[in-house]
């Protein structure tokens, strides 16, 4: 019979704590029977005040040649047991430099979070492993804009204009005339920097939308969760009327939700290790598709599943520390 966990105190470091996720995180695990101690890193220091960690660090970018040594020097002087990642930007740059990581981590291949960082060869990658995602184009360059309208206009009233890689809805937007895509993509090439091969264009999905949040360790399925979004934050003012953070959700159990999150997240990663949360949108016919998997990293509501007594932070740290789990089927 499961009595409690072995371990108590942890010292855990939560890179990128000064967002929502980073703070719901922190409450997941105050939901916890352990005790933990929650230091935590942000680059944005007006962030950094509305944190809710026990000790807070200003930190520079991971663009900095600085910032690996300062991470370091962090996790000497408090005595880290476990780092977690929370922003998409610190899975990307720990993931490639994991050697650099001088404390115990969990994160999953490096393969499968370039995959799931890219989101039209994540597209591509689904489609050919035979799980169902919404017929997607990379925009190769500007000629080939109003081309790629018109083959999915044809089965979809609307079509997506997104960044192809990015967190939040980066970049996204809902489009019923090949002249507003250009537009769009030229705004953000001209504004921001990008250029016509950081965008993709999709089929839009008129269907009803799911999150599916998941842990696994070594290839094993230990628990997930799934829930509908209905309404979302700022979702009025959106051009979509939907933002990537539900004001309402509800929990729900839909074995096809369940079946295609686990075969995209099998697709995906050959030993699934870690964090993954799927979004899912219903086709025309109300069969869930895969538009992205967040990996590595928690939703941003990761605490509505904690505080309905699935508290996955708490267990994934855990998991992560080699301490057995509670029967959750």
């Amino acid at each position: 019979m499961f009595v409690g966990w072995g371990v108590n105190n942890l010292r855990i470091l939560l890179i990128g704590c000064g967002g929502s996720a980073g703070f719901n995180f922190v409450e997941s695990l105050r939901m916890a029977s352990d005790k933990y101690t929650i230091i935590g890193t942000d680059i944005n220091i007006e962030h950094l005040e509305l944190s809710n960690c026990d000790i807070k660090y200003l930190v520079p970018r991971n663009s900095d040649p600085n910032y690996p040594g300062v991470i370091s020097s962090i996790i000497e002087k408090e005595n880290i047991d476990f780092v977690h990642l929370q922003p998409d930007s610190e899975v990307a740059f720990w993931s490639v430099n994991r050697e650099l990581l001088n404390a115990p981590f969990m994160l999953p291949s490096k393969q499968a979070i370039e995959l799931c960082h890219n989101k039209i060869n994540f597209a591509n990658a689904m489609n050919s492993a035979g799980v169902p995602v919404p017929r997607s184009i990379h925009v190769t360059d500007e000629a080939s804009i109003g081309e790629i309208f018109n083959s999915l206009n044809k089965t979809s009233e609307k079509v997506w204009v997104r960044a192809i890689r990015g967190a939040g809805s980066r970049a996204s937007l809902p489009v019923t005339k090949a002249e507003h895509a250009h537009m769009w993509i030229d705004y953000w090439n001209t504004v921001r920097g990008t250029e016509c091969s950081d965008f993709m264009m999709a089929e839009f999905l008129p269907g009803r939308e799911f999150a599916f949040q998941s842990i696994w360790k070594d290839g094993l399925l230990i628990t997930s969760m799934a829930r509908e979004r209905k309404e979302y934050v700022f979702g009025s003012i959106m051009p979509s009327g939907q933002s990537s953070s539900p004001s309402v959700a509800v929990t729900v159990h839909n074995e096809s939700v369940n079946d295609v999150s686990t075969r995209a997240i099998e697709a995906a990663d050959k030993s699934p290790n870690g964090i993954y949360c799927v979004d899912l949108k219903e086709d025309l016919s109300g069969s869930p598709c895969v538009m992205e998997i967040n990996i590595g990293r928690f939703f941003t509501t990761n605490d509505f599943f904690s505080s309905a007594g699935n508290n996955m932070p708490d267990y994934f740290v855990k998991l992560a520390m080699n301490e057995e789990v509670p029967d959750l089927k």
